[in-house]
């Protein structure tokens, strides 16, 4: 009897170190995604709460165990759909790591989904004409026929002024040729404008890809200007940030990362924009507007790449932006 309490604890004490290992080996394995420390925390928090449930071995995992475990949450804990949603990617993270290490062969959580958890935003959806007429309204109206006379611009703040206008002229092309986001925009440097191959770099984060896209024939020449000619003014104003692509004239505190500096710039340059469009939103309307072209024209697959996206799920989130093909079903369908 003593004998048999002995060898029990042993393999007791066996399973939690291989628990331990695996667990180390998985939070390597979050490491390596790039996601944040409290996001690796949080992941690494309902996997644990899990397993605890569980009380079994994970191999032996189902996908009707893991329903279980989120009707629990539900009943029994009073979780919201966005809460267990967040548990269901933890799980999702958690059980690829096993089928990546060959201790299972599929995962359990795939193509479960917590409806209710997401909130479609459907935008006024610009065709790439229409992108293309506010990009020159911008230039015709705000640089080449702009005059200071009955502004209230001081005197001091003309050149300022001019520069601004002439920098944020390209940042809309990439906004909408590209589809470049914003934050993507304060990232770039002079390397990642490649002007002999007509091609711009775009790297990646923590939830994009890297990729590299080609510049529209128009944006050749206004970028070839812009870098021998507007950057190097911008540069006697930030001496120390001669690679940045993008900066801004005004005095900012030295402590600010260069990729910080453009926050106020964005929002003036929206209000432009409302003036020469009322229909203008922001610039996830001008994103989600390019991201619907490509899904029309290239398909999902190219438009994903184009995007960044990590996930072809992120893609097919804009597919209800697409109300021309959606029109088009109805009246296909519908009898009457």
């Amino acid at each position: 009897m003593q004998r048999s309490c002995k060898k029990r604890a042993k393999k007791s004490r066996q399973s939690r170190v291989i628990e331990t290992k695996i667990m180390n080996e998985f939070i390597k394995y979050l490491e390596n995604k790039n996601l944040s420390e409290s996001t690796q925390e949080l992941y690494l928090s309902y996997t644990n709460l899990f397993l605890q449930w569980y009380e079994s071995e994970p191999i032996n995992c189902t996908k009707k165990d893991v329903l279980k475990y989120l009707e629990y949450l539900k009943n029994k804990k009073g979780q919201t759909n966005k809460s267990r949603y967040m548990v269901l990617i933890s799980l999702n993270h958690y059980f690829s790591f096993l089928v990546q290490d060959e201790q299972i062969a599929s995962n359990p959580t795939a193509l479960l989904k917590i409806r209710g958890t997401k909130r479609k935003i459907l935008y006024n959806i610009y065709t790439i004409k229409e992108l293309e007429q506010l990009h020159d309204d911008y230039y015709h109206n705000f640089i080449r026929n702009f005059t200071y006379d009955g502004t209230r611009i001081p005197l001091h703040m003309h050149k300022s002024v001019s520069l601004h206008r002439e920098r944020n002229y390209i940042m809309l092309g990439l906004l909408f040729y590209q589809g470049l986001s914003t934050s993507e925009l304060q990232k770039l440097t002079l390397e990642d404008i490649n002007l002999n191959k007509a091609t711009i770099n775009i790297q990646g984060s923590r939830r994009s890809n890297e990729r590299k896209i080609f510049l529209q024939a128009s944006q050749i020449g206004s970028l070839i200007n812009y870098i021998n000619n507007i950057h190097p003014q911008f540069l006697e104003y930030n001496q120390t940030s001669e690679n940045v692509l993008f900066m801004s004239v005004h005095k900012h505190n030295p402590k600010t990362k260069p990729n910080k500096i453009l926050t106020n710039s964005f929002s003036r340059l929206a209000l432009q924009l409302k003036m020469l469009d009322k229909n203008f939103q922001n610039f996830k309307q001008i994103r989600t507007s390019v991201i619907t072209h490509w899904i029309k024209t290239y398909g999902l697959r190219k438009a994903q790449y184009l995007a960044g996206h990590r996930y072809i799920s992120s893609t097919e989130n804009y597919l209800p932006n697409d109300l021309e093909s959606l029109t088009d079903d109805i009246a296909k369908y519908n009898p009457f």
